[in-house]
């Protein structure tokens, strides 16, 4: 497949009420797609509260979907024009809200700022990839201007609570920490809480934020 003839074109998920005063627009991670169980349990816990959620599948998901195979993420140049592509689509950015799942968060605060969005949320971030050699990835959020929030595991491989403490990191960043959990919020047994308890927390954590947002 080339991407300018055989890739799906872009589809748009939404959730709640059409005519919300804020947009939420989330993005998966590598792996899993728009409508994994991770992200469909986020999107609608927020989209209870009155807020509208749109999910949406880079190019490389898009074929995996329409083929069966498993594709490897787009290049960064791809996945960036994807997000302008859906800024687009949506409409006035000063009332949208970006970000999404570990990669898609990340790639969407490389253009917060330029496009003018209202904020950002992502659900876990991956600053420092287990393996990875070149350090943590934090330098553009040093002087991130857009508000966000991060809902960051505990336990979290691309960035824990005691690792996170140590980054140079923006004043308008802002931590949501799940209980006990990893870089999906999964907490282990022996902890006393659950993923239904993390996700409803962090769905919570993003509503609060979210309507703490200046808007008009």
């Amino acid at each position: 497949m080339t991407p300018s003839t055989d890739t799906p074109p872009l589809e748009l998920l939404r959730d709640g009420p059409s005519d919300a005063v804020w947009t939420l627009v989330l993005a998966h991670g590598a792996g899993l797609a728009m409508d994994a169980p991770f992200m469909t349990a986020i999107a609608e816990r927020v989209a209870d509260e009155g807020i509208e959620v749109v999910r949406f599948d880079f190019p490389y998901m898009r074929v995996q979907r329409a083929t069966g195979r498993r594709r490897a993420p787009n290049a960064p140049r791809i996945l960036l024009e994807t997000w302008w592509e859906v800024i687009a689509a949506l409409g006035d950015p000063s009332r949208l809200v970006i970000g999404g799942k570990s990669m898609g968060g990340r790639v969407a605060t490389a253009v917060a700022d330029e496009a003018g969005a209202g904020g950002l949320v992502v659900l876990g971030y991956p600053f420092d990839p287990p393996g990875g050699k070149s350090g943590p990835r934090t330098g553009h959020l040093a002087n991130l201007r857009t508000p966000m929030l991060v809902c960051q595991g505990e336990r979290d491989r691309f960035g824990g609570r005691e690792a996170v403490a140590g980054y140079d990191l923006a004043q308008t960043i802002a931590f949501h920490w799940v209980p006990d959990g990893d870089h999906s919020f999964v907490p282990r047994k022996r902890s006393g809480h659950t993923l239904d308890e993390n996700l409803d927390g962090a769905a919570e954590a993003v509503v609060r934020f979210i309507e703490g947002l200046p808007s008009g």
